[in-house]
């Protein structure tokens, strides 16, 4: 019974070492593999009996050792959307089972991954190469994920729609010398349809009356001809005098000029108090209220009034843009997907979370590097990258397979070396079992 029992357990360990070095076989093969994580072999006894008199051979069997939650090398990438996970996490994906009028169908399974070679393909989703399609958080018009929503993200090169202007900034110092005449500047604004107009801000120094300008505001285009161009005129007044005391050279007080138009200046005028007034122009869309800001009143902010003979612009902005075109797609360490447009304005479609479970060395391993949820791996947990443990997001990169080439060459010979040890066991209880057969002649 021992010398068949030596066979056996000779020949379970040939099959044990056969099965270790196809892990090898297996990790050397994806060693360049992105996001591939390599099997190692534990190997496990088991006994026919043994006890303090008596010992009979078992048998050895090799059982895959996973390493789904080593880190791999995180190698930068040229392709701008490629991302990899500095942590334990793993990205949401979905299959395509499908086409159906021209879109895939998706898959109802959760898939996860760590193979972040992402880009766009031709309907505009994100898909690695393993054509696994990446899952986001879709995001509002305000750029906020909802997060009971997982579905796979989808860039459509839609147009940015055109913002009408509903506010302008101004910042610029006005000459403080006495003998300084009007000055001019303009500011570029916007309608419902995008199309461009300017505002015309002209500032006169009032005669006899120190450290005050009138602004007439001018819009050309404006619907009514040339006598609607002209919006009204306020007085702007700097005054070191007030009461309670100011800053010199800041707003002391707006007011209607008496010039009739559509001026509305501010309604308060104490300290630190917004100085902005409003008007209305009409480009042929309808009346659309624009704010002029120019600083606070008592603030050495927006519209001041210095030494010099020079009109300075410091800052002239506003907040309308035109039409904007699909320019391009960037990915935020935050994991949201940004859609640029040419008109320098960007959305956010969609937020990257990042799952983490339990025991990731548990999930069921699938083809192109993709993983399901086991019941011993824990229930998927889906949360927003650097947070509750699932790593962070790096952008523009990719992580590598965690083999080691040498440390697999090691383990190569090693089972080599031990197949060849079972294979002598194998001859000589081969040649003993021979021997005793022989015993009867």
């Amino acid at each position: 019974m021992s010398l068949f029992g030596s066979l056996t357990t000779a020949i379970s360990g040939l099959t044990a070492q056969s099965r270790a070095l196809g892990h090898v076989s297996d990790n050397v093969a994806n060693s360049q593999t992105i996001g591939f994580k390599r099997t190692d072999t534990n190997f496990v006894n088991y006994l026919t009996h043994s006890s303090n008199s008596a010992h009979m051979p078992g048998a050895v069997i090799a059982r895959p050792d996973y390493t789904n939650g080593i880190q791999g090398i995180i190698e930068q990438s040229e392709e701008p959307l490629a991302m990899a996970i500095g942590g334990q996490g793993f990205f949401s994906v979905a299959a395509a089972r499908g086409v159906v009028n021209g879109r895939p169908v998706f898959d109802d399974r959760q898939f996860f991954t760590r193979a972040g070679d992402f880009r766009l393909d031709k309907d505009g989703y994100m898909v690695n190469g393993s054509g696994y399609y990446l899952q986001g958080w879709p995001s509002d018009q305000a750029g906020n994920p909802d997060r009971t929503t997982l579905e796979p993200i989808q860039v459509t090169q839609q147009v940015f729609n055109p913002i009408a202007t509903s506010r302008i900034e101004l910042a610029a110092n006005l000459p403080a010398d006495p003998t300084a005449g009007p000055v001019r500047t303009q500011a570029q604004v916007y309608d419902s349809l995008g199309r461009r107009f300017t505002v015309d801000l002209d500032f006169t120094p009032v005669t006899g009356t120190p450290n005050a300008w009138d602004l007439n505001l001018r819009v050309p285009g404006n619907v009514g001809g040339a006598a609607a161009e002209d919006r009204g005129t306020v007085r702007v007044v700097f005054n070191s005098n007030a009461a309670p005391p100011i800053g010199d050279g800041t707003i002391a007080d707006i007011f209607d000029a008496g010039a009739a138009g559509t001026i509305t200046p501010p309604a308060s005028n104490a300290p630190r108090d917004p100085a902005e007034l409003s008007f209305t122009a009409d480009f042929g869309q309808g009346p659309q209220t624009i704010r002029l800001n120019l600083g606070a009143f008592g603030v050495a902010q927006g519209l001041t009034q210095y030494a010099g003979r020079e009109f300075a612009v410091r800052n002239l902005a506003q907040d309308g843009v035109p039409l904007g075109s699909y320019a391009g797609l960037t990915m935020r360490e935050t994991g949201d997907v940004v859609v640029n447009y040419d008109n320098g304005q960007s959305r956010v479609i969609a937020r990257v979370p990042l799952v983490a479970f339990s025991d990731p060395d548990k999930l069921q391993r699938l083809d192109g590097q993709a993983f399901m949820r086991t019941v011993e791996s824990g229930e998927a947990r889906v949360t927003d990258p650097s947070s509750n443990g699932v790593g962070k997001l790096i952008t523009g990169s990719v992580e590598r397979s965690n083999v080691d080439i040498a440390n697999e060459f090691t383990k190569l010979i090693v089972a080599q070396r031990a197949y060849t040890a079972n294979t002598r066991i194998v001859s000589a209880s081969d040649e003993m079992l021979q021997d005793t057969i022989n015993m009867r002649r």
